[in-house]
């Protein structure tokens, strides 16, 4: 399963991005992917790292790229969460980047929020959103199928 978050907001203090589902089209008229709009994101503040921005802990939104996912058990959260996973560079500097729930800024430190975006700088029904996604993700899982989270 490809996940694709598409930062559409770079504000002073917060981040906006829809998050997409990759799927595969095969009818009689066309073969090939489609992107389907799942839900809103909320991250901190977006960095130009490729042209001298540095990373200011738990304000700074992660790299764009390509990460795998898992879900695994936190224990700040005391739940099961999807994680990234990164290269050796990624881990040292954003270990523990996961999405969970959450509506402002303020309650992230680094980790991508889910839910509606119907409220300037906010995403709304976080909790709902993350266990729909949770329920994707291993879904994904269950039919042996590696999960991917590409951040554009």
């Amino acid at each position: 399963m490809e996940l694709i978050l598409e930062r559409i907001a770079k504000r002073k203090t917060y981040t906006i991005g829809r998050l997409c589902i990759r799927e595969q089209i095969a009818d009689e008229y066309s073969t090939g992917t489609e992107d389907k709009y799942f839900c809103d994101t909320l991250e901190p503040t977006w960095r130009d790292y490729e042209h001298g921005a540095y990373k200011i802990k738990g304000k700074s939104a992660i790299p764009e790229g390509r990460y795998a996912m898992v879900i695994s058990w936190s224990p700040k959260f005391k739940q099961w969460l999807p994680i990234l996973l990164g290269g050796p560079e990624f881990n040292s500097k954003w270990q523990g980047v996961r999405i969970h729930a959450g509506n402002t800024s303020e309650d992230t430190e680094g980790c991508i929020l889910v839910g509606k975006n119907r409220v300037v700088g906010q995403v709304l029904d976080s909790r709902v959103w993350l266990n729909r996604l949770k329920q994707k993700i291993v879904e994904a899982k269950n039919r042996g199928e590696p999960v991917w989270l590409t951040v554009k």
